[in-house]
């Protein structure tokens, strides 16, 4: 897939887009571009890769849900991310043609990439790039939960094989609600940083 054709049909959608080689620069130039915000982060391993809570916790107010404290937890931490100013995440997926897909198991992460904040940036790797949107769907089911609920330890039956979804009743299940972006949302800033390496799944 050609990165231009995919920066051009992102820029169609209305989103501002950005391209780095290697994920250090990519993070340099987030570190640079927010300055004196609150930040809210979406569960990512890719950012958590880039060590972006590092990096924007020295001169910004930062929330990360993998960042928990005795003071304050998973939730609420989650809660206040749906209310900063800038808002990171990654992508289960991404066309294309354009799409973003994004599953998730408690909400908080799809919930902040669609409203409240003055500006989202989708930091992506080139492993999430596929052709169409149904291939972005099928990705983000038997690609990205399955490993992600690997990272995580859970008992679903994606995690033991570590194949496919299996569309199962587990407890533990983290593919709960999927949210497709077909273009960006109105009255909201958006950008998509594509990064030419491996991130997060």
């Amino acid at each position: 897939m050609e990165i231009e054709k995919i920066m051009e049909a992102l820029k169609n959608k209305g989103y501002s887009t950005s391209y780095f080689e290697k994920a250090e620069d990519a993070g340099e130039y987030l570190n640079e571009k927010i300055d004196n915000k609150t930040v809210g982060f979406g569960d990512s391993a890719t950012l958590l890769s880039m060590e972006m809570f590092q990096k924007l916790s020295s001169h910004n107010e930062v929330f990360d849900p993998q960042n928990c404290s005795e003071e304050m937890d998973f939730i609420v931490i989650a809660k206040k991310c749906l209310s900063t100013e800038i808002y990171l995440t990654s992508v289960n997926a991404l066309s294309a043609t354009g799409e973003i897909v994004n599953i998730d198991g408690t909400g908080n992460r799809v919930a902040g990439s669609l409203f409240g904040h003055e500006k989202v940036y989708f930091v992506v790797g080139i492993n999430k790039l596929v052709p169409t949107l149904e291939d972005a769907i099928w990705r983000a089911r038997n690609i990205a939960a399955p490993q992600n609920a690997m990272r995580l330890g859970l008992q679903t039956p994606c995690a033991k094989r570590g194949d496919r979804c299996y569309d199962c009743t587990n407890p533990d299940r983290i593919c709960n609600g999927m949210v497709i972006h077909l273009k960006k949302m109105n009255d909201i800033d958006m950008e998509i940083v594509l990064i030419n390496e491996q991130l997060g799944f």
